[in-house]
């Protein structure tokens, strides 16, 4: 069996050390698998690179799936850069359900984590209704005659 995908977040500050965090509550045990790398606005490109080769070199792992926040963006360029020619592959657009998702199956090999991420991404967007909360029933008081009707 193959060791895990590590999952690099490359994001402006403090985006990425953020959404680590965030796995980390829901997945205790996935510290070693999950990196971060905050790019402030200051920061020059070359210097981030530098930063990210360092945690790539760390992390130990044949795979990484490293994930941006914007295309096109200083974090999503130092990421393209820092994958040539290595055996990893960069996500753009980066959200919590993406992580999760990746998070989740991150022994399962390199396309297909990079498969669950994008969908748990795109999945995890939408819109929310104005109604009852997921598997909730609505309450209706009986002086509530309009629910969008807000004077007394």
């Amino acid at each position: 069996m193959s060791s895990p995908t590590s999952i690099l977040l490359i994001a402006h500050a403090p985006l990425a050390h953020a959404l680590r965090e965030c796995a980390l509550h829901v997945f205790p045990d996935c510290g070693d698998s999950v990196l971060a790398l905050d790019v402030p606005p200051s920061e020059r490109p070359e210097d981030s690179l530098a930063r990210a080769r360092v945690l790539l070199s760390q992390s130990g792992q044949d795979t990484t799936l490293v994930l941006t926040d914007v295309f096109g963006a200083t974090p999503c360029n130092v990421a393209q850069r820092l994958v040539e020619g290595v055996r990893s592959r960069v996500v753009s657009g980066v959200n919590l359900p993406m992580l999760l998702r990746a998070v989740s199956y991150r022994s399962e090999p390199l396309d297909s984590v990079v498969t669950r991420a994008v969908v748990g991404g795109t999945q995890g967007v939408m819109q929310v209704a104005i109604s009852a909360p997921q598997n909730q029933n609505r309450r209706n008081n009986a002086h509530d005659q309009d629910p969008y009707h807000h004077q007394q």
